[in-house]
């Protein structure tokens, strides 16, 4: 089967971050994602960060476009005509600024839904500001209720911005977009920022701020590390394990698994006893080594996991159970596809070289071959040869 997007063009104008993650995803759902390249250049140092990745870059077809000439502009134009979806991920205005803006696109395809992903946004006093996903999680409110309350905010990589407020978003509105314009033929803009998306995850503490059931202090609420029965806790051999037994019956579990027997351990909820006996929990956990604390909670309900290395959960029981994690065709172990459909999707391709399908792409809109040499042949379209 081809996937519950099977069908639909998504053209994804080559950027770092958020925008290919949601490319990935759409493109694990059996969407065709056609992406714009820039032309190979000189190799510069900067180009070892910000290179295509090899995982989260599957699924693509590779157009390569020089988008400073007018005729690779049109090119451009004449993918977008036929396309679903396009999404960008450049500061506000550059798309404008190349005649590739949202009104250009639409005039040439009304039913186009236009994707931008931004960290602030596409309007606002920040808008043409740079930053990182730091930057936009910090001014939500989510990065000052991350960590310990006796040091800073550490950054918990970049799944909060950038994929979890940002790529998944775009995602999510385009094809809320989609939606609508199959249903109405007329498409729109999806102004997705990382901002917006940090400040939307938040939700939930937000509304517990209001209720009073949630502190500005870090660590000082059940679910940022201050509730000895929700945290991590080191074990003997220095490895981890990761402790969530919220529930009544849960936490009766946890008691029971460790003999926590004490009437001290009755008042789950009072607070004030939390880092006493988190305390003690710690030294509990200290006294034995993280997978025989594994086998000990193995089949019970207390809500305790082992806290893996990424070496170390593609071989987890639950995780080769569930083909989490899946061997692509070079050999690499990457995660598989989610979500999961009843109708699975056909594998994707690995991540293409660019401008691997420059002539394909071309050849499909009609193009000649010779024109299509020709535009080669003067810089306006880079095409890689299958080598032999």
């Amino acid at each position: 089967m081809g996937g519950p997007l099977h069908g639909l063009q998504v053209v994804e104008m080559a950027a770092i971050g958020p925008c290919p993650f949601a490319g990935m995803l759409l493109a694990d759902m059996g969407a065709t994602l056609i992406r714009i390249d820039r032309i190979p250049g000189p190799r510069r140092p900067i180009d070892e960060i910000t290179s295509n990745d090899t995982l989260v870059d599957r699924g693509r077809q590779s157009v390569s476009v020089d988008l400073k000439q007018a005729r690779g502009r049109e090119l451009v134009l004449d993918i977008v005509a036929s396309a679903d979806a396009l999404i960008e991920g450049f500061r506000p205005g550059v798309m404008e600024r190349l005649g590739l803006g949202p009104d250009r696109c639409l005039e040439r395809n009304p039913r186009l839904v236009y994707g931008r992903m931004t960290g602030w946004g596409q309007q606002g006093p920040n808008a043409a500001m740079a930053g990182h996903d730091l930057n936009y999680i910090a001014l939500s409110g989510a990065l000052h209720s991350m960590g310990e309350s006796d040091r800073p905010p550490p950054p918990p990589l970049n799944l909060v911005g950038d994929y979890g407020g940002g790529g998944t978003y775009l995602a999510i509105g385009v094809l809320g977009g989609l939606i609508e314009a199959g249903r109405t033929g007329n498409g729109q803009v999806v102004d997705a920022a990382m901002v917006d998306g940090a400040t939307s995850l938040m939700t939930m503490m937000y509304s517990m701020r209001q209720r009073g059931q949630w502190n500005d202090a870090r660590q000082s609420n059940v679910i940022d590390g201050a509730a000895h029965f929700y945290g991590v806790y080191e074990c003997a051999d220095g490895r981890f394990i990761a402790v969530g037994a919220i529930e009544p019956q849960f936490y009766a579990e946890l008691r029971r698994v460790l003999g926590l027997a004490g009437d001290e351990w009755s008042a789950q909820w009072d607070s004030d006893n939390w880092p006493v006996l988190r305390e003690r929990m710690g030294g509990l956990f200290r006294t034995r080594t993280r997978d025989d604390w594994c086998s000990r909670f193995a089949g019970t309900d207390a809500c305790v996991a082992p806290v893996l290395k990424m070496g170390e959960a593609p071989h987890h029981p639950h995780a080769k159970a569930r083909g989490s994690f899946v061997c692509d065709s070079h050999g690499t172990m990457r995660p598989a596809a989610a979500p999961r459909f009843e109708r699975a999707a056909e594998p994707v391709a690995p991540a293409p070289e660019v401008g691997a399908q420059t002539f394909e792409v071309l050849s499909s809109l009609g193009m000649d071959r010779r024109v299509i040499e020709e535009l080669a042949l003067g810089g306006i379209v880079h095409i890689t040869r299958p080598s032999t």
